[in-house]
Parts: C-alpha cells; sequence; structure tokens
C-alpha cells in the first residue's frame, strides 16, 4: 500500500514554478513572459511564411495512434520521406507542435517576383525552403514525353527483366 507522501510525491512531480517571478523586465507576449539579454532589446521585424514545409525525420511506427492520425491527415506516409506543404495557420501549427518530435518544419521562402501560374512552369523546392523558378517546358517535348509513357508498344523494365529471365530458365541466352 502507498503512504500519503508517496501519493504527494506522484501527483506533484514535474510541476516546476515559475523561478524568475522577481525580475522586472519580462516582456509579455500573449502567455509567454520573455526576457531579453539587453534592456534596449528589439526583436527584428519579419513577416512569417504563409506556407510551410514538412518532412517526416522519424519512423512512423511506434507512434499513438493519435500522433498517426495527423501524420496521415497531412499526408505523411508511413514509407518514403517526401515533403507535404501546410497552410501557416493557428490550427494546422497547434496540430504540428504535438509531432514536433517526429517531423522537421520548414518555412517557405517566395521569390520576389512571382512568374503566372500556369501547367507549363516548373518550380523547383529546396530542402531549406527557397523556391526556384526553372522556366517553362516546351509543349513540343512534354508532348513528345507523354507520347513515349503511354505508347502501347514501349515496354516497361520489369516485363524486360521478366522476358530475359524466361529466355534465361528456357536456355535461350546460352
Amino acid at each position: 500500500m502507498a503512504s500519503c507522501s508517496n501519493v504527494l510525491l506522484t501527483i506533484t512531480r514535474g510541476h516546476k514554478n515559475y523561478t524568475k517571478t522577481w525580475l522586472k523586465d519580462a516582456v509579455r507576449y500573449e502567455k509567454v513572459k520573455y526576457h531579453p539579454r539587453t534592456p534596449d532589446h528589439v526583436d527584428p521585424p519579419f513577416t512569417p511564411s504563409k506556407v510551410l514545409m514538412i518532412v517526416r525525420v522519424k519512423p512512423f511506427k511506434g507512434n499513438p495512434w493519435w500522433n498517426k492520425i495527423i501524420l496521415k491527415k497531412y499526408g505523411l506516409k508511413e514509407e518514403g520521406r517526401e515533403p507535404a506543404f501546410v497552410k501557416n495557420t493557428p490550427e494546422a501549427c497547434a496540430e504540428l507542435w504535438t509531432i514536433k518530435h517526429l517531423i522537421k518544419i520548414v518555412p517557405l521562402k517566395l521569390p520576389e517576383k512571382l512568374p503566372e501560374i500556369d501547367d507549363m512552369t516548373e518550380y523547383y523546392v529546396h530542402e531549406d525552403g527557397s523556391i526556384h523558378v526553372t522556366g517553362k517546358l516546351d509543349p513540343v517535348r512534354y508532348k513528345a514525353t507523354q507520347d513515349y509513357l503511354t505508347s502501347p508498344k514501349r515496354m516497361a523494365m520489369a516485363d524486360i527483366s521478366e522476358k530475359l529471365r524466361l529466355l534465361w530458365l528456357k536456355g535461350g541466352l546460352i
């Protein structure tokens, strides 16, 4: 049977008082108290990014089901490390806060002048969040590539390897 002191210790464990209440230079941002290094410290102005890029860096397996639901909601699959793009809203940030130990969050840096958006413009997103516009696709070359990929005469690598394997088993390649 647990003693009364053990029960009280388990209830209050992990509870720590705010130890800097005696400092008068605290700046309050909503519910957070911030203690600047110097009294005349001013935060530099910045504009928050409108879009965040998130990448899963820890394994999917072994996490609680509520974290897995959030990971699936934002398109972070069990396999692969493809990035997902999330709008920077308070609701999304609150959910990302609960899985911050599983992901890497990178704010996207947009170029100064954005080109007109159409289907034939190529974009590249770097790991640091910068977006580069590489130019427009050549429509003739794009159509030729699509025709090649959808051609019924084209053999996939799996088909070629299967035919070669069957020829090898029959002894036709010797």
